[in-house]
């Protein structure tokens, strides 16, 4: 299956496709914008970026960290109509949990109303917020995704410092 270039979600059904790169939605896509400035932006910058968030205090909360990405999963449907979703939130893992419960509840109700695909997609949506919840960080150490979304951020401040092409007619 395929994977989403900007949030590393498993493309299921659909994305969007740029050039050779996959995307999960339109979101992702406008994000993906910034992955070639992405690949110049400095080591040493991104490892400075990743350590300020990943020590920080969280920026749903203000609690203490560590901070990282974790991801929820969302689904809904009304007959024919089916939308889910992955949602990445950097955050301590006391709010991610919120999130995960949330999205779970929020899958558990409105999910099941669509056919095919509510009816399929909902025990993934719910059964991916259950694991997300229940495990644990592998490591105390701050995950690839979070090291992306730095990277990505930085080119993404850099490009807004940079002075447009004047254009002379």
């Amino acid at each position: 299956m395929a994977k989403c270039s900007s949030c590393g979600s498993t493309i299921l059904l659909g994305g969007k496709t740029v050039g050779n790169l996959r995307f999960c939605n339109d979101k992702c896509m406008r994000e993906g914008q910034f992955l070639a400035l992405a690949k110049n932006v400095p080591e040493e910058a991104v490892l400075q970026r990743v350590s300020e968030v990943f020590n920080g205090n969280c920026p749903l909360c203000g609690g203490r960290g560590p901070v990282d990405v974790h991801k929820s999963y969302k689904v809904w449907s009304a007959v024919f109509l089916t939308s889910w979703s992955t949602n990445p939130v950097i955050s301590c893992r006391s709010c991610a949990r919120k999130k995960q419960i949330g999205n779970l509840f929020f899958s558990g109700v409105f999910g099941w109303w669509g056919f095919p695909w509510g009816l399929l997609l909902t025990p993934v949506q719910v059964t991916r917020n259950l694991v997300a919840c229940v495990s644990e960080p592998s490591t105390g150490k701050p995950s690839e995704l979070l090291q992306s979304f730095a990277r990505r951020s930085l080119a993404a401040e850099a490009s807004m410092h940079s002075v447009p092409p004047v254009i002379r007619h």
